[in-house]
């Protein structure tokens, strides 16, 4: 037999298997209650209009529908999509174009491909998006890891490393970021910072990709603007999905930016999958014309908050002598740290047997480290859920601390 762990390549020696991923093999199928994924709440999927926007589409466009598209994607896809980004305050600038990806995650892996080659230096949030840091691992970037704290990724030490790499003679690729109820935080960037992180990056001449699957849940009174808006210079890539405020099943993603910069992703595309679903892209088309997109949002921001609620209620009650957490404005999660020094990698299947799961902190971290923090979701369980499964992680902890 093939010894394929030998032959393996070098790029393959260098993923990760997904914290999340692995958890959501874990407990599916068991009745556990869930703060690992950040998996839309399923009641809020528009089951019947999408099935009735399948049968139209495929019944009167099936020859077009079902057939190959092009690798951008569908033409009157992405301009409904355009507009429908200027509409929610995304700027899509003359020189701007758009390229429809099999969800957001292969647009950041579209864009690593493209810019990102072995010894290349990336800066990163951290904690930030495991996916984004399992990415760049696998190209083999150094990665630089950038503190995020309330206001969100801080500019003063983002200009810091900067100007190390500077006297060492690097010069970064990128800057990745999720300003917006980030991921995991659930912090959203202040606009100062994020006048000031497109002010260094101007400085130093680095591309900037902006991750933003969460802002359109927002709960509070809060400015913000996207730095794809904010851009003046053509440096910001946009990366959003349909996951989040639509169905993540219909895998449509997408990539906005400077044509130069989302050619080369394309090119990348066409090799990794000639072009995401024709069908899907139809469907999600007319879900946007129709004003299922804008329903959906109106419910969920109304649901997400009342679930925030409960989570940050019951901690208080349960926890508060346990740690420190976020408070987010918004998404779908909540950044624990422990009092105490706690494993919660170790501490998980033990969790798990007891009827609860999270992800661990060290997922998010470079290096390994966040050993004493662990990341919630409350998106996905139910209300009465949340409170249960806080009580029950209070009580582990509780056990653990002596």
């Amino acid at each position: 037999m093939v010894d394929y762990d030998a032959i393996a390549s070098s790029l393959a020696n260098r993923i990760v298997a997904s914290d999340v991923r692995e958890l959501l093999k874990l407990t599916e199928g068991r009745k556990i209650i869930s703060f690992a994924g950040g998996l839309p709440d399923p009641s809020l999927f528009p089951k019947e209009d999408l099935a009735e926007i399948a049968r139209q589409v495929i019944s009167e466009r099936g020859e077009r529908v079902l057939q190959y598209s092009p690798t951008p994607g569908v033409g009157e896809f992405r301009r409904e999509l355009a507009g429908y980004l200027e509409r929610v305050g995304v700027a899509v600038r003359e020189g701007d174009e758009i390229l429809v990806s099999t969800g957001s995650q292969e647009a950041l892996f579209l864009l690593g491909m493209a810019f990102v080659d072995p010894g290349d230096t990336v800066l990163v949030e951290e904690p930030g998006y495991l996916a984004a840091i399992n990415l760049f691992r696998m190209l083999g970037a150094r990665m630089v890891p950038v503190k995020v704290d309330s206001e969100g990724l801080n500019t003063d030490d983002l200009r810091k490393k900067l100007e190390a790499l500077d006297k060492e003679g690097v010069k970064p690729k990128l800057i990745y970021t999720n300003p917006t109820c980030n991921n995991p935080n659930g912090t959203t960037m202040t606009m100062s910072r994020r006048r000031e992180l497109l002010d260094i990056a101007g400085e130093y001449d680095v591309m900037i990709v902006e991750d933003d699957p969460y802002s359109y849940f927002t709960f509070e009174e809060v400015e913000f603007q996207h730095l794809k808006t904010m851009d003046k210079e053509g440096r910001v890539v946009y990366l959003g999905t349909m996951s989040k405020i639509l169905v993540p099943g219909l895998r449509i993603g997408w990539a906005l930016g400077p044509a130069k910069a989302i050619r080369r992703m394309e090119l990348v595309k066409q090799i990794v999958d000639l072009h995401s679903s024709t069908l899907s892209q139809y469907i999600a088309m007319e879900a946007i014309r129709r004003g299922i997109v804008d329903r959906v949002v109106a419910k969920a921001k109304s649901l997400y908050k009342r679930k925030r609620d409960e989570m940050l209620a019951a901690m208080d009650e349960n926890m508060a002598d346990l740690g420190e957490w976020t408070r987010p404005i918004g998404g779908f999660f909540i950044f624990f740290k422990a009092n105490a020094k706690l494993d919660f990698k170790a501490m998980l299947p033990e969790a798990v047997e007891r009827g609860v799961a999270y992800v661990p902190g060290q997922a998010f971290y470079i290096e390994g480290d966040g050993r004493s923090t662990m990341r919630l979701s409350y998106s996905e369980p139910k209300p009465e859920e949340i409170r249960k499964g806080i009580e029950l992680l209070a009580g582990i902890i509780r056990e653990k601390t002596g």
